[in-house]
């Protein structure tokens, strides 16, 4: 029985002929921008397209103020960008990556019960929070899903996500956290669509009814319906998603995650050890090290090349012809004069006569010419 119209999704390989055209209008528009299509593919593409549900005219509106953001930004050199502050801002701000759900899309945890906004925002400002969200997004469709795809043998480019209120008090309910949530929200609503593929918001005290009622507003349809809201018996229903031994010890799975260290590391496809950080500012000294190595093996190479056009020059030189000197007398240790300069008479020298010492002038000004244009 052939497929509806409406039951093609719009994911790469699961879309119908309408879904395709659009696709196909849409990537001569960005072609026609002199964008990479290596970077700019058709997933990419089709991320934007099931944002506006394939309206063509208002992805394109999307894409350009995407685009715009991006160079205003700079989200081309965002890597360079090192939140020197990032392990204050987990300690009142715990969050991260950890391992992949049962479909491979990988898990990440806001434990915003235990957000400390005050504190926060003594320790960094919400420009540099901004930054490193864009740049955690880039890392997400850079490393993280091309690690999660290579291991499940598929194509994963969206996330599992759970929000943990325990701990949250009366606190919660306020402009500043309203502000602080909408701020995260905005950058991956407006600028990364259709990354989010499912959300669990856990441990909600009846007092988040007033916060979701805000929050809700500002979110569209198809987000909204990505999103579960369950209280303190959730487990079962995370388990449905996540395999016991990728769930962390405190939302009642088997993987340690004792002080919410284990966030910090980010444990995934993409660093199974904890030893990769995925953030520039958490480059281990090792990598420092290999990074100077490479430095000092391309200085050696550099006086390498050096060397062979020196010798190169001296080979091509013309010596005069040598002339007949006096026999060397061994037994002759004294320092001599000739033509005012000092010349020791040793089993390693013997005299110079003019000719040679005129020579002699003549191929160090010439060795010092080469030198200074090597």
């Amino acid at each position: 029985m052939s497929k509806k119209d409406k039951d093609y999704t719009g994911f790469p390989g699961d879309c119908n002929q309408t879904q395709l055209k659009a696709l196909a209008d849409f990537r001569n528009i960005v072609n026609s921008m002199g964008l990479n299509e290596k970077v700019y593919d058709d997933p990419y593409l089709l991320r934007f397209l099931r944002a506006r549900k394939f309206d063509i005219n208002k992805t394109q509106v999307m894409f350009n103020d995407f685009i715009k953001w991006r160079k205003e930004n700079d989200v081309d050199n965002i890597m360079t960008y090192m939140f020197e502050e990032l392990p204050q801002v987990r300690t009142h701000y715990p969050h991260g990556y950890h391992k992949t759900d049962k479909i491979g899309r990988p898990i990440y945890i806001e434990r915003i019960g235990m957000l400390q906004l005050n504190k926060l925002f003594e320790i960094t400002s919400e420009q540099r929070l901004i930054k490193y969200y864009i740049q955690s997004y880039e890392l997400l469709l850079k490393r993280i899903f091309p690690a999660c795809s290579q291991a499940k043998g598929t194509r994963i480019d969206q996330t599992f996500t759970i929000l943990d209120l325990k701990g949250g008090s009366m606190k919660m309910v306020s402009k500043q956290v309203y502000n602080f949530i909408q701020l995260a929200s905005n950058v991956g609503q407006n600028n990364y669509p259709e990354i989010l593929g499912k959300m669990y918001i856990v441990n909600a005290p009846m007092m988040f009814t007033g916060i979701w009622a805000m929050i809700k507003i500002w979110l569209d349809e198809k987000t909204k319906n990505k999103i579960t809201i369950l209280g303190s018996s959730y487990k079962d229903e995370l388990l449905k998603h996540i395999d016991i031994d990728n769930l962390p010890d405190f939302l009642g799975g088997n993987s340690k995650c004792e002080n919410t260290e284990a966030l910090s590391l980010n444990i995934g496809p993409w660093n199974p050890d904890g030893t990769k950080p995925l953030f520039p500012v958490e480059q281990p000294p090792q990598q420092e090290e290999e990074t100077q190595e490479l430095t000092q093996t391309q200085e050696d190479e550099d006086q390498k090349q050096k060397l062979d056009q020196l010798k190169s020059a001296l080979a091509d030189m013309q010596f005069a012809s040598p002339i007949e000197k006096a026999p060397h007398n061994p037994n002759k240790y004294e320092v001599t004069t000739q033509n005012n300069h000092m010349v020791s008479d040793t089993p390693l020298n013997t005299e110079v006569g003019e000719e040679d010492n005129q020579f002699s002038q003549q191929q160090q000004q010439q060795l010092q010419q080469q030198l200074q244009q090597d």
